[in-house]
């Protein structure tokens, strides 16, 4: 007789199929978890005709249809989880049939649409999981109904509608997640009906109606006169089935509200929620004072009311009995700490983030009582002076440190610079030598204060040691010297940032051995000679900012190969030659600044190949993010940019520009019509250079622009109609050309300077001259003049014409020599330049 076997669990075997295990009666099997393999094939039939199976388990296998669709004798089913594959509708028709399902988890998976109808029948269903879908419906009536329901976790899809009130009805429900969906409207009252709740997550949706008071009151009057009895629910596995002892929790421990439009104060009645453990309310629109009854509770572990609109004073009553609290994070808000020197706090918390509060003038001197602490982040907090030694000694023990922005001074020793993973000092007034850092550490921020001195001991000492180091931004300090050839070791940087410093001398070949490099920023130095053709092996730069330095020669033609490049500046260098046609293959590419230089030759036709500026669809993040360790440690591009004649810093929305500036060479040519195919530009100068013919005709087409600049060239004939089509234009100026004939219409162009037409024969508004009308002089203004213009015209005809054959004899020489030709020609742009510059 074969040996029955009741439970199968083969959980990450690395299976590819099911082996045959024929010396075992699987008939009795009712417990069969295959999750976690990788299956090559679909699953075989007999497993769904084991007909005392009540649980199957078959999450994360990569199946497509892990499931027949007629299995046969399998109505014993209990539980089913098919969570983390790759399934889309329909699902089998079979699966609906089972009434008696007690717990469905069909989560992250690619299900779209609304949520399956054939769910209603399964009416004695505790868990239901369909988070992390592509769901698109609102909730639908019938789940409402569900009053068996234990767990229901929605998060993670497009659900739409509001939430209505007969959610009340889930009288069973300890489990609660509907967040990251777009539900809107207000959040429902009737939640305080759902006496057993425990797990509530309403975050990052699109709540526009309810203030916290009438959201917490509500909650906070949840079945009053039951008690919580035990603290283990901090441990359970709240999706799946929940014990005996948990139904007996009648008060909420776990809330979270983040991430939604919620208004007004936070109410005393705060208080009411004695048994909270866990607290969210972050990313919300909450202002006033953070009420002292918040102190009351007593189980919180985890409170996070940062980036609100939160203000006033916070003391140690706020603290009175919060011995549990691990985790404060209230950044984002403009409140003041205010505690006695001698505090010692009845927590011991293990992360702290108080940016932008008010702490100054001292670091808070009860921080050193913290022994448990692994993060800090006290950045914009006033605080200034001189940081004590107690502080450097608390900072050995941190992971993450972020005291940025702030007005501290003094020398950093070696030792501070670990062994944190991510240290952000920068922002303050630190001074003296670059401290070495700990091989352990992954970001360093040291940027914009008063490090001086060389750079090479901190890249040559301890050569041997391994470097871990991710990110270093030295930027906007005052180091001198040149950078050492010494990169060998330090191959996982991907973020260099040497910008506004006093270096000199030329970038070191052994910068190519730094292959995950993805951001070089060495703008505003002294740095002079050529791009070494040792930066084409770092093939996953996305940011390359040289501009501001003295770099000679031409634009290497391997820069075409790095084709992930996003930003490409070598603005203000010494540049010359064409520009090579191989920078066409930069698809990607955002942001192109080559101005300043000694450019020649002509604009390559085919830059309509920069899709990254042409294509309307590409949908880009809000800014260029680089570096995320943790959720610690965040670095996101910063960039100078020449728009609409000013400078402008890009940060938060850098993702979003696109712009190309070849202006103040000595760029020849027409403007080719391929550029207008670049239907994503918003910024476009190609001013003060030699350009001749017309203005591209299907200028219209590039519909996004918002600066254009085409001043100080020799371009020729009218302003295209279709210009009237540019309706985000704010800037034009196309001053200082040859165009004639009429400004066109359109309630854009007339509203924009006059500045930006002058030195053209052209008539229309915004320019005063009118179209059509010729200038009369009367006769008794003549006669003003003192000469009789018929008498005295040989005089002045004769003068005329030796002035004019002397010049145009001197300039007939420079023409017919090249090289004085293109000096001349920009000796006369700056001339003019400079008296436009005067008038203005």
């Amino acid at each position: 007789m074969l040996p029955s076997l009741k439970e199968l669990h083969l959980f990450g075997c690395g299976l590819y199929h099911i082996p045959p295990l024929p010396l075992i009666n699987f008939n009795s099997l009712a417990i069969l978890d295959l999750s976690a393999n990788v299956f090559t094939s679909l699953m075989p039939k007999w497993v769904f005709s084991l007909r005392n199976l009540v649980s199957l388990s078959l999450n994360n296998c990569g199946f497509q249809v892990p499931i027949p669709s007629n299995p046969q004798n399998i109505t014993s089913l209990r539980e089913i989880d098919f969570s983390w594959n790759n399934l889309s509708l329909p699902i089998p028709a079979w699966l609906f049939n089972h009434k008696d399902l007690t717990s469905l988890n069909l989560g992250f998976n690619y299900l779209g649409g609304t949520i399956p109808d054939g769910i209603a029948n399964m009416t004695g269903l505790k868990v239901l999981n369909l988070e992390t879908n592509l769901f698109t419906s609102t909730i639908p009536k019938w789940l409402y109904s569900f009053s068996n329901l234990e767990s229901l976790i929605l998060s993670g899809n497009h659900l739409q509608g509001e939430i209505l009130s007969s959610i009340g009805n889930l009288t069973s429900i300890f489990t609660l997640r509907l967040n990251d969906n777009q539900f809107e409207g207000k959040i429902p009252k009737s939640l305080a009906k759902l006496c057993k709740l425990v797990d509530l997550d309403l975050s990052m949706n699109n709540f526009t109606v309810g203030k916290a008071s009438e959201i917490i009151e509500s909650l906070s009057s949840v079945c009053p006169s039951d008690r919580m009895k035990s603290l283990s629910l901090r441990y359970c596995n709240l999706s799946g089935h929940l014990t005996e002892k948990i139904r007996d929790f009648k008060n909420l421990s776990y809330l979270d509200l983040s991430g939604n439009s919620i208004s007004g104060p936070i109410p005393v009645s705060l208080g009411n929620l004695s048994f909270l453990v866990y607290l969210d309310i972050s990313d919300n629109q909450i202002n006033g004072t953070l009420p002292e009854t918040i102190g009351q509770l007593q189980m919180l572990t985890n409170l996070d009311i940062s980036y609100n609109s939160l203000e006033g004073v916070v003391s140690e009553v706020h603290f009175t009995y919060l011995t549990r609290l691990e985790e404060f994070s209230a950044k984002g808000n403009s409140m003041t700490l205010n505690t006695s020197r001698s505090w010692l706090p009845p927590f011991q918390l293990q992360h702290l983030y108080l940016d932008s509060w008010h702490l100054g003038p001292e670091l808070p001197n009860w921080l050193q009582g913290q022994a448990l602490l692994w993060t800090l982040s006290l950045a914009n907090t006033g605080v200034s002076g001189i940081v004590p030694t107690w502080f450097w000694n608390l900072s050995s023990q941190l992971v993450y440190l972020n005291i940025s922005h702030n007005q501290l001074c003094g020398e950093v020793q070696d030792k501070v610079v670990g062994p944190s993973v991510v240290i952000d000092l920068g922002s303050n007034q630190f001074n003296g030598s670059l401290p070495l850092v700990s091989s352990t550490v992954h970001m360093l921020d040291l940027s914009n204060s008063s490090f001086s001195g060389s750079v090479s001991r901190f890249f040559c000492d301890k050569m041997h040691e391994p470097k871990l180091l991710y990110l270093l931004h030295l930027g906007k300090n005052l180091l001198t010297g040149k950078i050492p050839e010494c990169w060998m070791n330090w191959q996982n940087l991907a973020v260099v940032n040497f910008e506004g410093n006093h270096l000199t001398g030329n970038i070191p070949r052994s910068m190519g051995y730094l292959l995950n490099l993805k951001s070089l920023q060495l703008r505003n130095n002294h740095l002079s000679g050529e791009l070494p053709s040792s930066i084409q092996n770092c093939t996953k730069l996305s940011v390359v900012d040289l501009g501001g330095n003295k770099f000679v020669g031409s634009l290497p033609m391997w820069i075409g190969s790095l084709s992930d490049l996003l930003v490409l500046n070598f603005r203000s260098n010494k540049l010359q030659g064409s520009i090579p046609s191989e920078l066409c293959n930069l698809i990607n590419l955002q942001i192109l600044d080559l101005a300043d230089n000694n450019l020649s030759g002509t604009i390559p036709r085919c830059f309509h190949k920069f899709s990254a500026m042409a294509t309307l669809s590409k949908s880009n993040s809000p800014n260029i993010l680089l570096y995320d360790i943790y959720s610690y440690g965040r670095y996101i591009v910063e960039a100078i940019l020449v728009t609409k004649g000013r400078e402008v810093e890009y940060r938060e929305i850098l993702g979003l520009v696109t712009s190309m500036d070849l202006s103040n060479n000595i760029i020849s040519g027409d403007i080719p019509e391929e550029l207008t195919s670049l239907l994503r530009l918003r910024t476009l100068n190609l001013s003060e250079n030699l350009l001749t013919g017309r203005i591209p005709s299907n200028i219209g087409n590039m519909t996004r622009v918002e600066s254009l600049d085409f001043s100080m060239n020799q371009l020729d004939g009218e302003i295209p109609q279709s210009m009237t089509s540019l309706t985000f234009l704010s800037h034009l100026n196309l001053s200082h050309n040859n165009l004639t004939g009429r400004i066109p219409e359109s309630t854009q162009l007339q509203s924009l300077d006059e500045s930006g037409f002058i030195g053209n024969k052209l008539c229309g508004p915004p320019l005063e001259e009118k179209c059509g009308a010729k200038r009369v002089i009367p006769a008794a203004v003549e006669q003003d003049r003192g000469y009789n213009l018929v008498e005295d015209k040989w005089f002045y005809l004769s003068l005329g014409l030796g002035l004019m054959f002397g010049f145009w004899s001197f300039l007939g020489f420079l023409l017919t020599n090249m090289p004085w030709s293109i000096v001349f020609s920009r000796f006369l742009n700056r001339i003019v330049q400079k008296i436009y510059g005067v008038i203005c």
